[in-house]
């Protein structure tokens, strides 16, 4: 199975915001952004897979007029930090998530490991279909969560992993994890 992964486009907010599972508008350059991405992608897909958020679902209909909505592909849940300065939140409790993102969550929020566990539930029921070419409209943090799961990356690790806004990956699943291959496009 090849599955095409894209990041949403860019979106219309500060930087220095945090931001997770908010509605966040995107830019007026969706238009030009979603035409390169378009360029990348194969439209013989047997399936698009888009998070619920807007970002994504506008690009997910971009190739598909009615993709199929997936809750696992939601970002990472900030919780109370949602739409808050990075530099606002308590330092105390900013620590505290930096020194083990992995287990710790933001008050009301979810940890690392827990997007994880819902990413990689999600990667098992997708390995079990049939599909052969799947697109999936997701965002940072679920897209360095497949990269743990398709690579055994820990989890610990996957902040090193840039995730550009317009860049393609495409996972080949085999018919065993050993044989899975990523390149980007």
């Amino acid at each position: 199975m090849q599955i095409y992964v894209s990041r949403h486009t860019k979106v219309n907010i500060q930087t220095g915001i945090c931001y997770g599972q908010t509605e966040i508008q995107l830019l007026d350059s969706f238009q030009m952004e979603a035409d390169l991405l378009q360029k990348k992608i194969p439209l013989d897909l047997d399936a698009v897979i888009t998070s619920p958020l807007s970002r994504c679902h506008l690009l997910a209909k971009r190739f598909c007029h009615q993709p199929l909505i997936e809750d696992a592909l939601l970002e990472m849940n900030f919780g109370d930090w949602e739409l808050q300065a990075w530099d606002r939140i308590d330092p105390e409790q900013l620590q505290t998530w930096m020194d083990d993102f992995v287990h710790n969550s933001p008050p009301n929020g979810e940890s690392m490991q827990q997007l994880y566990e819902r990413v990689a539930n999600f990667m098992d029921r997708l390995r079990a279909t049939s599909y052969q070419k799947v697109l999936l409209v997701t965002h940072a943090g679920v897209i360095r969560c497949i990269w743990a799961y398709l690579l055994a990356i820990p989890l610990k690790n996957t902040f090193k992993i840039t995730v550009d806004y317009n860049r393609v990956l495409v996972f080949n699943l085999g018919e065993h994890p050993d044989y899975d291959s990523i390149k980007t496009m």
